[in-house]
């Protein structure tokens, strides 16, 4: 079939100008009405594959510079897109098996150059190029569009200072987004090892290549997707890694969609692509950027020996809080103490007065009695010697009437007498129990005080009192002092126990 079209086709492609004549011949035949002429007939099949072998035998090989316009990624893992310049575009397709070996993935606007062959798809009565190879148009080039994706994004806010989220200080799962083998992850999992060991999440993702962006998106959102209830438990914290590389082998983490997923994440981030020298758009946007993996692991938790040994300060400072507090609590303690008397000096002092008092009572009724008593010998002497000069009459009556009124004052004088002594008896009594129970008050309100403030409450939540030899001996505050004594006495709260150094 071939041949017969080659031998029927051999004055068309052919350049040779009489071949053209002939075929102008023939078409003038034509178009003077005579049917069929010398007008060859072909078959579309027979058309399609002539173009397509004359299209790839002309060109061959190629190289191609353009700009990338519409890019399509199909579900057959194909990439069709345009190459523009100038108003003329050129379709292109990268087949699958080859798209998944591209370092760097086409971008719309990107100006690159592509190798590869232009054939024909007869499909649709078209040419395209079938790319082998692609590449950006220059580093210069590459940097260009990447300037200008920064400065957009920046525009809309996404790098703002203001929307960085503090790291937590030990988080108790950590989510890694990277590739699964090579060193990163080896170097991030042994780093935290050392450190802080924490639960940690790897979700494996192309680090490079067009899978890349796709890839380290899905693991962002996988990762927001999952809630603290979950069996796996969610992330308190992300860190996205990558070694070093070229330009074009970082690229996929200056894609947009990669630095708006960054931005969208609800879970802190902590960017560390390549070497320290490497910078890309998602360093912008993440909470933190470390210089390299195994910084990130380093900022991502603290180092556990010196949480303990900042722990054991903060304890040591406390016990010695707490021991100068109960010394200087006991210190004033003691100072109130010594200025309280001693209630039972007290009580004995009323005592005294109040038997000094009974006495000089007692005293003061005799001496009364007695006075009153001479008073009325004398009185009565007076009355003997006056009734010896009045008539026997007068003197009888006078007789009736003292002996009637001797008794009565008797009486009288001995009643009041023992009034006053019971009166003053009760005074003195309600005086006496009045000081004590004001001395009880201020007893039991000491011994409260004394209670709450002594360090004996403290030993009943815990504590132990270290004093040096014995019961006796002096606080002990500090461990170097401990160190240097033959024995210590540790009182708890119920009772002591000595500690003499092993021989």
């Amino acid at each position: 079939m071939s041949t017969d079209f080659e031998n029927r086709t051999s004055v068309w492609p052919n350049r040779n100008s009489e071949s053209r004549s002939g075929s102008r011949a023939a078409v003038g035949a034509s178009e003077t009405g005579v049917a069929g002429g010398n007008v060859p007939e072909f078959s579309v099949s027979e058309i399609s594959r002539q173009v397509k072998r004359e299209i790839e035998n002309q060109f061959g090989r190629v190289r191609v510079r353009g700009e990338v316009g519409r890019v399509t990624r199909a579900r057959s893992g194909h990439v069709y897109l345009d190459l523009k310049e100038n108003g003329d575009v050129l379709a292109a397709v990268i087949w699958r098996g080859t798209a998944a070996r591209l370092t760097s993935f086409p971008e719309e606007g990107l100006e690159v150059v592509a190798t590869g062959k232009l054939t024909a798809f007869s499909g649709q009565s078209r040419y395209q190029l079938s790319i082998e190879f692609i590449e950006p148009a220059g580093i210069g080039a590459l940097m260009a569009m990447l300037e200008e994706r920064r400065k957009r994004l920046q525009s809309e806010g996404l790098f703002d200072t203001e929307r960085k989220r503090p790291l937590p200080h030990i988080p108790d799962v950590i989510g890694v987004v990277t590739s699964p083998t090579g060193s990163v992850i080896r170097d991030i999992l042994h780093r935290l090892q050392d450190r802080f060991p924490r639960t940690v999440l790897v979700w494996p993702v192309a680090v490079q290549g067009p899978n890349c962006p796709p890839e380290v998106v899905a693991a962002l959102d996988g990762f927001n997707a999952l809630e603290p209830s979950d069996a796996i438990g969610r992330p308190d914290l992300l860190i996205i890694a990558r070694g070093g590389g070229s330009v074009e082998d970082l690229w996929g983490f200056n894609d947009e969609q990669v630095v708006r997923a960054v931005a969208a994440s609800r879970i802190p981030v902590i960017s560390a692509i390549g070497h320290e020298t490497d910078t890309t758009l998602i360093d912008h946007v993440a909470d933190f950027r470390a210089p390299t993996p195994t910084a990130a692991a380093e900022r991502a938790v603290p180092v556990l020996s010196d949480l303990l040994s900042r722990l054991s300060s903060v304890d040591d400072r406390r016990t010695a809080a707490v021991a100068r507090l109960l010394g200087t609590r006991r210190d004033r303690l003691s100072g109130l103490y010594r200025a309280i008397p001693n209630p039972m000096d007290y009580v004995h002092t009323r005592s005294q007065r109040l038997d000094d008092l009974s006495w000089r009572l007692s005293q003061s009724a005799t001496r009364s009695f007695e006075s009153g008593k001479n008073r009325f010998q004398q009185i009565s002497l007076h009355f003997s010697r006056a009734t010896a000069r009045i008539p026997e009459a007068w003197q009888a009556r006078l007789e009736t009437v003292a002996a009637g009124l001797r008794p009565m004052t008797i009486r009288r004088m001995t009643s009041e007498a023992s009034r006053q002594l019971t009166a003053s008896g009760r005074a003195l009594s309600r005086a006496g129990h009045s000081g004590l129970e004001r001395t009880r008050d201020r007893l039991e309100s000491t011994s409260r005080m004394l209670e709450s403030l002594g360090y004996v409450a403290t030993l009943e939540r815990g504590y132990a009192l270290v004093r040096a030899g014995d019961a006796e001996g002096p606080v002990i505050t500090d461990a170097d002092s401990a160190k240097r004594l033959d024995g210590l006495d540790i009182q708890f709260r119920d009772g002591h126990v000595q500690v003499r150094p092993s021989p």
